[in-house]
């Protein structure tokens, strides 16, 4: 397994780069960040920074969508990081929650999304590409290469993910659901004449080291909120007790409603509707042996990568435990 930080780009930005200094220095592989321009600062111009601070992690989005930004501006963004550092990105991409809704828009249609993944990789990797009728490419791209991951929760999106993308990202550690969207993927991707078994899984949750589990829990309840928006939008495409497990649904049935002006944050009050029992599963909680034993589950079920959300009052106790007791037990440099 090998392990990514993600970062939410509040200011300074000096603190990331820290952050990204010592995440590398620990061992992890990836540096992620929220991409919602809005309520935080703008990522691209971040990333830069963090890249002329370290020698090896790649950088990147977790996760953008196809709607904020022209395709073409986002490939054009990767393929110059990859030109300036050595090909040390990695976009992570879905339909977009917070990014588009602050905004006032929608979510992406995953036709769009599965044609955007494909226009994204091959602008910066050098190829050709057709938009609307009009063939194009980047032409000083020379030796690039992207990884594009795919973010997705319901049945479509996971088919998408396994036709497309050459990572799985799921905002989720509860092993049961992981295990049913990995078989979905998995199904999907061997339809589409792709071996599974080249596409990354990646499980990104929050992360916290300690001994108060009711702290622990408190702190990292907006996880839960964060994932029942993308569950709300799988109940009112599937419904209750559709085709999504009812591990993933029947906790919203007590949503009220969301205000993003606290996405993403501890403390957020829109989150007081997700019991205690969904934060346990859906994060990953306790001390070193609790994290490293439902990391190894997780690893048997297929996940490759575990991206660990540092939103809470321990970043750098969780961050310095992870790389004195966690990534020096499960690392794997393949």
């Amino acid at each position: 397994m090998r392990f990514g930080l993600v970062l939410q780009t509040d200011p300074p930005a000096e603190r990331l780069i820290s952050l990204a200094r010592r995440a590398e220095e620990l061992g992890f592989s990836s540096v992620w960040t929220f991409d919602s321009p809005v309520l935080w600062q703008e990522p691209f111009v971040i990333y830069p920074r963090i890249l002329e601070a370290t020698e090896r992690v790649t950088v990147g989005p977790m996760v953008t969508n196809p709607r904020s930004r022209d395709w073409s501006v986002t490939a054009s963004l990767f393929a110059t990081l990859n030109d300036m550092f050595g090909n040390r990105t990695i976009c992570g991409i879905g339909r977009g929650d917070s990014a588009v809704r602050v905004v006032g828009r929608k979510p992406t249609r995953l036709d769009d999304l599965a044609s955007a993944v494909r226009v994204i990789r091959d602008l910066a990797e050098g190829r050709e590409v057709t938009v609307d009728g009009h063939p194009f490419q980047i032409p000083w791209v020379r030796g690039g290469k992207l990884p594009v991951w795919m973010a997705a929760y319901g049945p479509r999106a996971l088919a998408v993910a396994g036709a497309e993308a050459d990572g799985l990202i799921l905002q989720i550690a509860d092993p049961y659901v992981v295990e049913w969207a990995i078989g979905r993927m998995r199904e999907a991707a061997v339809a589409a004449g792709r071996d599974p078994d080249a596409i990354t899984v990646c499980v990104a949750a929050p992360a916290y080291v300690g001994d108060d589990m009711g702290h622990q829990r408190d702190q990292c309840r907006w996880f839960g909120g964060m994932v029942g928006n993308h569950v709300a939008d799988l109940v009112s495409r599937y419904g209750q007790g559709g085709d999504v497990p009812s591990a993933l649904t029947e906790y919203i049935e007590a949503r009220k409603g969301y205000d993003y002006a606290h996405h993403g944050r501890a403390g957020n009050p829109d989150t007081e509707f997700v019991p205690d029992g969904i934060v346990e599963r859906f994060c990953v909680l306790g001390d070193t042996g609790a994290h490293l034993a439902k990391l190894r589950h997780l690893e048997a079920l297929g996940v490759g990568h575990f991206a660990l959300y540092l939103m809470h009052d321990a970043m750098d106790a969780t961050l310095d435990a992870y790389g004195r007791a966690v990534v020096p037990s499960l690392y794997s440099g393949e």
